[in-house]
């Protein structure tokens, strides 16, 4: 069934031709990664199916009825109330609801007609039957453990949005949209705002997400998990493909080769044709074949291959080698705003370690880049360089104190200003800004553009320490792709705080883990990261030589000696039973909470819609137990979620507790 269908859809702007007789439909179960370099109109086209942008021509059909949720990149709203209210009002038709109920009891309050209360009473009977049938659907549990899984503290649901930095406001729109389950979700770079664990669990999340969903998003595994279908915004028009991200692209890959063929092989028939026509033109015997070869070059319809993309190429050029110890954190200890984050931090870097940093979302991670990179200073302790060090430093922030009146090329040679303009134009030229374009002001780049402008600096005069802060932010899959590559490829020490699994995995080579005012480390990748948290954290009793199958080989190379490695495997063991002597009561507490809550919400819907009945509801002896019952279910159920919410905390509590013993 199609939901929405786009007829001949066209759109320009600036003087750019973004679509031309687009059509297209989404159906229900539709799962799609929109698709296309920054400046395609991947933003637009979301922005048109709800009614932001209008098209130049065309028309957008909607089914009657039909809800779309809607996350842009940046939310400007000023938002009131409270965190958990705002998801809570979320719902469909709620404010309404509420104000329509407000109004009526008003009205109640002023009519002395009993006809006309009755009738008044009658309607705000039913709404009030509306609101329990929408808090049994859309459940404030619900909402909750959505909030948590999102990264917020239990203690958080009350405070007020003002007070709610844009990252964390942006999450919390996106609970509201995934708490209302909209027939068709709309998300432009879901995980720009997310940290890692959060990036996860919405992972998980939507993939039980049974409604139709369009996806803009730079984490390519991301992406390949979420959708079933890509639309992909090309230089020859609009094109639909079936299967992930990288069926996209096998398919792209096939097509351009059966298009190179054909054209090989028509341009080879040409030529023979062309050759035969200047043959045998003159000869009279021949000149009949040869008149209908040129015929048949003229009605000839020549096999366009597709148009190349100017995508980002570069790579690092190789830097000077460094001592082996790169930097070295000792008894580091950083407060902000009356915040402790760090406290005695003791850590070294050594040559040639690419190292993520991952951890929630105001743990410090930002904060410990800037402390490695000079920007700020440490309460007390001392950060030192290595012998020969010299520092890269990529961070948010650094695009937003460009000089806005400086053109790209200003920008650029301001890092490097004894370099040769032809250098310097060669490197703004592999980052997509060639001839006119590096006399850009800064002030009309967007975001995509100042990304790589940033990236440009850093190219012109590479350390051999590049310290980067979320360098993917920005950027479109294609970038994306290339920056990892040349990362991949780049001979220096890495450290680098990013939320896309892709790059996390593809270039680490030790996790630094930021919780609890600590730094953990562990060797290797991000699978081996998280494969290694899943072992440790596992309830199951069973033997661990069992357990860690392809991973032990990974994992004892890191580890050290026989010796150590099997201490260390005595003490995972020991972890793992204190893990379930601790938590096993707490969780199986938690889910019989949850299967009384259950249980409860279904027999107070069961109890709204018998008062709901006129003649039931008249009848003194039949409404009155029920009226009663459905009190006590409404009172045991609040009681219920309290108690859920204290268990959720003790359970977060516990956990660190017991991890906190256990610093492998």
């Amino acid at each position: 069934m199609s939901l929405i269908a786009i007829e001949n859809l066209s759109l320009s702007f600036s003087g750019k031709n973004l679509f031309n007789k687009v059509r297209f439909q989404i159906s229900k179960g539709d799962r799609i990664g929109l698709v296309g370099p920054n400046g395609t109109g991947k933003t637009t086209l979301l922005r048109i199916l709800v009614g932001e942008v209008s098209p130049n021509e065309g028309e957008v059909f909607k089914l009657r009825g039909i809800r779309i949720g809607y996350l842009p990149q940046d939310i400007s709203t000023k938002s009131s109330g409270t965190l958990l209210a705002s998801v809570l009002d979320s719902i469909p038709g709620k404010r309404e609801r509420d104000q329509r109920l407000k109004d009526l009891e008003i009205q109640l309050e002023q009519e002395s007609n009993p006809t006309q209360q009755m009738a008044l009473a009658h309607q705000i009977n039913e709404i009030y039957n509306e609101i329990h049938h929408s808090n049994i659907h859309f459940s404030p549990h619900r909402a909750k453990q959505i909030l948590l899984g999102l990264g917020f503290s239990v203690e958080s649901f009350n405070t007020p949005l003002m007070e709610l930095s844009g990252g964390w406001k942006m999450r919390g729109a996106l609970a509201g949209l995934l708490f209302q389950e909209p027939d068709i979700l709309l998300l432009d770079e879901p995980t720009n705002h997310l940290d890692f664990p959060s990036v996860l669990w919405l992972e998980e999340f939507l993939l039980d997400f049974c409604y139709s969903l369009v996806l803009i998003c730079h984490d390519r595994r991301f992406l390949n998990k979420q959708i079933n279908s890509v639309i992909s915004l090309e230089p020859e028009g609009f094109r639909t493909y079936i299967g992930n991200y990288d069926n996209y692209i096998a398919s792209r890959k096939h097509e351009e080769t059966v298009l190179e063929a054909k054209k090989c092989n028509q341009e080879q028939k040409v030529k023979e044709a062309k050759r035969f026509i200047e043959r045998f033109q003159a000869k009279s015997t021949k000149a009949r074949q040869a008149q209908s070869k040129i015929k048949m070059l003229k009605k000839l319809e020549l096999v366009k291959t597709h148009t190349k993309r100017r995508v980002m190429d570069f790579t690092f050029p190789k830097v000077p080698r460094s001592g082996d110890v790169v930097l070295s954190i000792q008894g580091v200890k950083k407060s902000f705003k009356n915040q402790g984050l760090y406290k005695d931090l003791n850590l070294f870097i050594k040559r040639g370690e690419r190292i993520a940093v991952i951890g929630k979302n105001g743990v410090g991670k930002t904060t410990l880049l800037k402390m490695i990179a000079g920007e700020i200073s440490p309460d007390t302790g001392k950060i030192e360089l290595g012998h020969n060090v010299i520092m890269s430093y990529y961070a948010q922030h650094h695009t937003e104190l460009f000089y806005e009146k400086n053109t790209i090329l200003e920008e650029v040679f301001k890092v490097l200003p004894n370099g040769s303009i032809s250098f310097v134009r060669g490197v703004c030229g592999a980052f997509l800004f060639s001839g006119d374009e590096v006399e850009k002001p800064i002030a009309v780049l967007s975001g995509g553009e100042r990304a790589r402008v940033a990236l440009a600096r850093i190219l012109v005069k590479p350390g051999n320490l590049l310290v980067m802060d979320e360098p993917t932010n920005h950027l479109d899959i294609l970038s994306c792709e290339v920056l990892i590559k040349a990362l991949d490829e780049y001979n220096g020490t890495f450290v680098f705080v990013s939320h896309n699994h892709g790059l996390i995995n593809r270039l680490a080579t030790k996790i630094w883990d930021i919780s609890d005012k600590e730094v953990k480390e562990y060797p290797g990748n991000l699978d081996q990261y998280i494969y290694h948290l899943k072992r440790r954290e596992s309830l199951l009793t069973q033997d661990f030589e069992e357990k860690k199958s392809a991973g032990s080989e990974v994992s004892e190379k890191h580890i050290g000696s026989r010796e150590r490695a099997k201490e260390r495997r005595r003490r995972e063991a020991e972890h793992r039973k204190l893990l379930s002597q601790k938590l096993t009561p707490l969780k199986k507490e938690l889910t019989e909470i949850e299967k009384r809550i259950e249980e409860l919400e279904r027999r107070e819907l069961t109890l709204s819609e018998q008062l709901a009945d006129q003649k039931v509801y008249k009848d003194i002896k039949q409404s009155e137990p029920l009226i009663n019952e459905y009190a006590e279910t409404k009172k045991e159920l609040d009681e219920l979620l309290t108690r859920w919410e204290y268990q959720q905390e003790i359970l977060e509590t516990t956990l660190k507790s017991v991890q906190s013993r256990f610093p492998f």
